[in-house]
């Protein structure tokens, strides 16, 4: 465990390792103007695949870095309200999922669920609500229910995806890194 943690750590003086998580980082922001707004509490949105590619290749410290600096990226490009570095802690914390779920491990499908889980309730459900109604005190008990339905409806969705879009980098890019 504790090589496990000095491999992942070693990962942000690799050059190459930050250039890849720099490639990602920079796709975060153009995933996100794909974002479907369904209104102001409620999004759809496929940036966290950069998230579990670079957590996969790279591992929990950089995707956890990657993740902050792309949220304020995000922010920076196309800004959405005021700054709240809630939703920042929310995009590191999601790189760290998934870089502990994947970094330098096998990927099956029932890991990608266990990850996805983490961050649908741990994240989606828990978090950003929180963070919703700090900035624009609405109740909390009040947005749940519409987001427990739609991370629901997209949780299949989301496992899908990203179990295939991590098998792909398994077989095409492991192997190079």
């Amino acid at each position: 465990m504790k090589e496990y943690w000095h491999k992942a750590a070693r990962e942000i003086h690799n050059v190459r390792s930050i250039t890849g998580a720099a490639l990602l980082a920079a796709m975060s922001p153009i995933l996100d103007l794909l974002t479907i707004t369904v209104n102001q509490f409620l999004e759809i949105s496929f940036t966290s695949l950069t998230h579990g590619m670079t957590g996969f290749l790279y591992g929990p410290i950089v995707a956890s870095v990657t993740g902050g600096i792309a949220d304020i990226i995000k922010y920076l490009m196309k800004p959405t309200g005021s700054f709240f570095p809630g939703f920042t802690l929310n995009e590191i914390l999601t790189g760290f999922i998934y870089g502990v779920a994947f970094y330098k491990k096998e990927v099956k499908l029932s890991r990608v669920i266990v990850a996805r889980l983490l961050v649908t309730v741990g994240i989606n459900l828990l978090l950003t609500p929180l963070w919703l109604s700090f900035m624009y005190g609405s109740a909390y008990k009040v947005m749940v229910p519409a987001r427990i339905i739609k991370n629901i409806l997209m949780l299949p969705v989301d496992i899908f995806i990203l179990y295939t879009v991590l098998k792909f980098a398994d077989k095409n890019f492991r192997k190079k890194y």
